[in-house]
């Protein structure tokens, strides 16, 4: 795997790029990251069992709240744009909550422009040259808005503190509570409690990550209400109690972790 950072203009928008070439088949259990994706697949798309299917050539990747394996048998080669949580709308034309939970084919978002980018980006075969193409498809496509700003903003509150009231949340936006439930679950694709919950069991994952396996310790650090609370949250999101998770995979949070 490789990670590509992007352009100076689009790093409040992109977090990172990832590229992977692997002629080995192989079965990884996956998480709820938090963040959308766009992938393009140059061989073989990945296949997901619990949905029953495979990614498309061209897939934007939704929210998720469950654990997914993602399989491939050979012949993979994969280019991956990772965005913020509310950002991706602004560059498909799509509201997020469109595709919660789902995994859908680009060319059905009826984007033109982006049609004819992704056709460029498998017309080449330099991953250096895919992204320099999606970068200036997604650099004509920045129009900053007031409602990215305010979810922006909520989103740090909520990364800093995951037990933040949504009254708290809204007036940091400075919307009203009805309002804000509705622009939050457009833009990132989940109502705010939903999210939360994932910012909560990425936090947990990079405590754990970071050394920490006192369960009661990460309960209290991440906002959750006691350990049994912080017990069912995790196994929601990974299919393991925490202890038995620590056997079995090595936590790791994309969400609270800087790739660079």
């Amino acid at each position: 795997m490789k990670i590509y950072q992007p352009r100076a203009e689009l790093r409040p928008y992109v977090r990172y790029y990832w590229t992977l070439k692997s002629d080995e088949p192989f079965s990884v259990l996956t998480f709820p990251i938090g963040c959308p994706q766009i992938i393009f697949h140059k061989k073989e798309p990945l296949y997901i069992p619990e949905l029953g299917e495979s990614q498309s050539q061209f897939t934007i990747s939704g929210q998720v709240n469950f654990p997914a394996h993602i399989q491939s048998a050979g012949r993979l080669e994969m280019i991956v744009a990772v965005f913020y949580p509310h950002t991706v709308g602004m560059f498909i034309d799509t509201p997020p909550s469109a595709f919660h939970n789902l995994e859908i084919c680009g060319y059905d978002v009826g984007n033109r422009r982006l049609d004819e980018t992704a056709h460029r980006i498998f017309d080449k075969k330099s991953h250096r040259e895919c992204i320099d193409i999606l970068e200036n498809f997604l650099l004509s496509k920045i129009r900053l808005s007031l409602n990215i700003m305010r979810i922006a903003e909520s989103i740090g509150v909520m990364l800093r503190s995951p037990d933040t009231t949504i009254n708290t949340l809204a007036k940091s936006g400075c919307l009203g509570i009805r309002q804000y439930e509705r622009v939050f679950r457009d833009m990132v694709g989940m109502n705010p409690k939903e999210y939360a919950g994932v910012v909560r069991f990425q936090k947990a994952l990079w405590l754990m990550q970071n050394g920490e396996s006192n369960c009661a310790g990460i309960a209290a650090e991440c906002g959750y209400s006691d350990q049994s609370h912080f017990i069912r949250n995790f196994r929601k999101f990974s299919g393991y109690t925490p202890v038995s998770f620590s056997k079995n995979c090595a936590p790791y949070s994309d969400l609270f972790t800087n790739p660079a």
